[in-house]
């Protein structure tokens, strides 16, 4: 028997006809008898983009989030009021206060907003998964949970601190991914990759035992990137070969050009509006 995993893309940077852009990123995904929202984008382009797309947000059973920073978590508040039974899975560490600091000097705070934070404090413990440890959303679909640093060409992609002043660095430790196990390879939704996209993808292939990875959908944190880092990405992803991959986001046009160089037709790039399905073998 055959199901199928559908991924739509809600949120971007770039965005389809009738939808709008937004500095931030979330998916919804179908699979394995879930609904999931993953990331909510900043706030401003969610319900309106779902609404054009005919996803309805009420009917999420799941809400992840990928990382603690406001372009990927600030649509939550309005989105667990939609959505009354969905369990909630986060990072323990996502909540913390964070900022970036550019050549300016001056300090953005880029963490989640008070209003999401109270969103996460204020759920039952039974709509709520804050660990740090990898969750299982079904036998088929699991959420990484922390992910090791082990290569030694990634970085978090930009100047990131726990403080104003810039003391701190932040290693953005809450960085987590979602995969989902088609019986024939995986599906991997990544929020940024700030553990690096070859640290994301060996820590889902350890997880999941399946060393096939069939997609790879979302931002890559590769606007930043060094030459030397971005030839040894692509070195690292071709043994990985991956059979698509769609760079959104924070992934950078020059990367985006990079892996499109590399893989070919493999590489689309990522807006909102686009739709991904694949036939899944269920496993009995």
């Amino acid at each position: 028997m055959t199901t199928d995993v559908q991924i739509t893309v809600l949120v971007d940077d770039a965005a389809g006809n009738g939808l709008t852009r937004e500095h931030g990123f979330s998916l919804w995904i179908e699979a394995d008898g879930k609904r999931i929202l993953f990331d909510t984008g900043q706030g401003g382009a969610l319900m309106g983009n779902a609404a054009t797309l005919g996803v309805g947000l009420d009917k999420a059973d799941v809400i992840v989030l990928s990382h603690g920073h406001y372009d990927h978590t600030d649509g939550l508040p309005g989105a667990v009021k939609l959505s009354t039974g969905a369990r909630v899975v986060v990072h323990r560490d996502a909540l913390v206060t964070r900022y970036s600091i550019r050549s300016s000097g001056s300090a953005k705070a880029v963490g989640t907003s008070a209003a999401t934070r109270a969103a996460i404090r204020g759920l039952p413990a039974e709509r709520i998964a804050l660990s740090a440890q990898s969750v299982m959303v079904t036998p088929r679909i699991g959420v990484t949970g922390t992910i090791a640093r082990a290569t030694t060409f990634e970085d978090t992609g930009g100047p990131f601190f726990l403080d104003a002043h810039g003391r701190a660095s932040d290693p953005i430790m809450d960085d987590q991914a979602l995969w989902i196990d088609t019986g024939d390879g995986l599906v991997v939704c990544v929020g940024c990759c700030h553990a690096g996209l070859i640290n994301t993808l060996h820590a889902v292939q350890r997880a999941s035992g399946t060393s096939r990875i069939r997609a790879v959908i979302g931002g890559f944190h590769l606007l930043n990137a060094s030459e030397q880092r971005l030839e040894r990405t692509l070195g690292a992803l071709q043994s990985i070969a991956p059979e698509m991959l769609v760079p959104c986001h924070c992934t950078g046009a020059a990367a985006v050009r990079r892996l499109q160089e590399t893989f070919g037709d493999r590489v689309s790039a990522g807006r909102s509006g686009m739709t991904f399905e694949f036939a899944s073998q269920q496993c009995s």
